[in-house]
C-alpha cells in the first residue's frame, strides 16, 4: 500500500513543478485519498514534500527559461525586485506564509522568486507552513465532500475558482510588465510590454 503515497508524493512533484496554472497538488491529494481510501495525515505529508520539491525544482529552472525567452533589461528587473524582498528578512517570510495561506496558487511567488535568484531554500519555510495549513484544510473538506457524494461536483467549477485564475494571470501579468526599478526607485507605476527576446 505505500506505493499510493508515492503516487501522491510524485503527482504533487508533477503538479507543482511546472509554471502553468494547473490545478493545485491538493486536488490531487483528495481524489488518491478518496480512490485508495488512504490515511490523510501519511496523504497530507507526502502530497506537501513533494510539492516542495516540486516548487524547489521550478525555482531553479525558471531563471533558465526566464534568460531565453526574457529581455536582459526584463530579468535585471525582477532581480532588483528579488533583492528588495531579500532585504526585508523577516517581513518577506511573514509575506510568503500569508500569501500561501491564501486561496492562491504559489506559482507567481515561485517563478518571481527563481527569476530573482531568490535562494528556493529562503522561500520554502514559510512555504511549508503555509502549504501544510491550507492543504491539511483542503484534504479534510475533500475527505468529507467524497463520503457525501450527492454534491460531489457542486461548486467544482465556480465564481471562486474562475476569480482565482483570474488572480493567477494578473499576479502573472504584474510579475511580467510592471517596471519594478522605476515602482521601487521613484514610486510610479510603469507598464512596460516589450520584455521579450
Amino acid at each position: 500500500m505505500w506505493w499510493q503515497y508515492l503516487l501522491v508524493f510524485g503527482g504533487a512533484i508533477i503538479v507543482d513543478i511546472t509554471p502553468l496554472p494547473l490545478p493545485p497538488a491538493f486536488t490531487l491529494m483528495i481524489i488518491l485519498q478518496s480512490a485508495f481510501g488512504l490515511s490523510i495525515w501519511p496523504v497530507i505529508i507526502a502530497g506537501v514534500a513533494g510539492s516542495a520539491i516540486g516548487r524547489l525544482i521550478l525555482a531553479y529552472y525558471i531563471p533558465v527559461v526566464a534568460d531565453r525567452i526574457l529581455s536582459a533589461e526584463k530579468n535585471e528587473d525582477i532581480r532588483l525586485l528579488g533583492e528588495k524582498i531579500k532585504t526585508k528578512g523577516l517581513k518577506a517570510q511573514l509575506f510568503i506564509l500569508i500569501y500561501t495561506l491564501l486561496p492562491l496558487s504559489s506559482t507567481p511567488l515561485f517563478i518571481a522568486g527563481g527569476i530573482a535568484r531568490i535562494s528556493p531554500f529562503y522561500m520554502l519555510p514559510a512555504f511549508i507552513i503555509g502549504k501544510f495549513t491550507t492543504d491539511s484544510i483542503a484534504v479534510f473538506i475533500g475527505k468529507y465532500v467524497a463520503e457525501n457524494r450527492d454534491s460531489y461536483f457542486t461548486g467544482v467549477i465556480s465564481l471562486e475558482s474562475a476569480a482565482a485564475l483570474l488572480l493567477f494571470f494578473l499576479l502573472i501579468f504584474c510579475l511580467l510588465f510592471i517596471n519594478w526599478r522605476t515602482l521601487i526607485h521613484e514610486h510610479k507605476i510603469q507598464l512596460k510590454f516589450n520584455i521579450w527576446r
